[in-house]
């Protein structure tokens, strides 16, 4: 019987995004926008609440698609949050638009959003060593770093600790406890 971290355990949706998505790194930048938008929407909820409604958040943000989120006008805001199964908090559903802007910003100066965040561990994942899911910190040095950089670039529902989660989302922070299969990618 395979072994994961315990926190995936509740329900399928948990297992899949653990097990396919969770801590593998990624360079997708429209991924990386959808994750940091979900980990921002998470902020007071539970990571299972917003995975389900992740359905709705792509089809409402046009799959992610950094350009047109940027591009949303305050009505369309206002649409998604009456039309969409998302977060109905309106400052998470304008943060996206915020957000990509913010991401926008960047492309000026970076190659890529994923290049950008990335530089922060040197383009390598941070693989740590916790035994059990109960060792895994909210938030780490770096992840209060990166929080600060990215508040000062504009960017909104970025705090430490959500900050952290995004980390480990995208791959940055492999927080797999040691016992977990899925701590070394199988792809």
């Amino acid at each position: 019987m395979e072994k994961r971290c315990s926190w995936a355990e509740s329900n399928l949706l948990m297992q899949n995004y653990h097990d396919e998505e969770w801590c593998r790194p990624s360079w997708d930048d429209r991924y990386i926008f959808e994750l940091l938008t979900l980990e921002g929407a998470q902020a007071g909820l539970s990571w299972n609440i917003v995975l389900s409604k992740r359905e709705a958040y792509l089809e409402a943000f046009n799959h992610f698609d950094i350009s047109q989120c940027a591009e949303l006008t305050d009505e369309d805001l206002a649409a998604v949050k009456e039309n969409y199964t998302v977060i109905k908090h309106g400052a998470k559903i304008q943060s996206v638009r915020t957000n990509a802007q913010a991401v926008l910003n960047i492309l000026k100066e970076w190659d890529s959003f994923a290049a950008f965040l990335w530089s922060y561990t040197d383009g390598k994942p941070i693989l740590n060593n916790w035994k059990t899911d109960a060792e895994i910190p909210a938030q780490s040095p770096l992840s209060v770093q990166l929080s600060k950089d990215l508040k000062k670039r504009g960017f909104k529902f970025v705090g430490p600790v959500t900050t952290y989660s995004f980390m480990q989302a995208i791959g940055m922070v492999n927080d797999h406890i040691e016992s977990c299969v899925y701590r070394t990618p199988k792809d």
